[in-house]
């Protein structure tokens, strides 16, 4: 079997990393930015909330990450979390024919998760996924496939 592009899409606290942990191998590559932030930060980081100038430095070694990652794609498989992909994004990963796996276990559930787990602006992450996905089924099943 051929290596694959996984891009794992869906809003925050839908359970994006914890598909890739029951799905990847040891030898796959996985791009998740929360899990590069706290291999970043210092010791007791809080695992959803970092600091800004944090952020940015993990935000430039994921483009990195995935830069090389796809350079790999013929002999290694690759998980991406991608919660709100540009169209430039969307057109790229078509291009490298990667799959789409969506996980959402429903708003209802998203929100719950939110405000148990995450910080609060998460929640307008997760409104604008789902308006950035109407019309595509979610909430029925807690991962699918889509074409972007």
């Amino acid at each position: 079997m051929l290596p694959v592009l996984y891009v794992v899409t869906g809003p925050p606290g839908a359970g994006k990393s914890s598909y890739i942990q029951a799905h990847a191998k040891a030898r796959d590559i996985v791009i998740d930015m929360d899990l590069m932030a706290l291999a970043m930060a210092g010791p007791g980081a809080d695992h959803h909330n970092h600091p800004e100038v944090l952020l940015k430095v993990v935000h430039r070694a994921r483009f990195a990450a995935i830069r090389e990652a796809c350079q790999h794609l013929d002999t290694t498989d690759v998980y991406l979390i991608q919660t709100l992909p540009s169209g430039r994004q969307r057109a790229e990963y078509k291009r490298l024919k990667a799959k789409v796996i969506v996980v959402d276990p429903g708003r209802d559930i998203v929100m719950k998760r939110i405000e148990a787990m995450r910080q609060p602006g998460m929640k307008g992450v997760a409104t604008k996924w789902y308006k950035a996905n109407r019309g595509r089924p979610h909430g029925a099943m807690p991962q699918g496939s889509w074409e972007w």
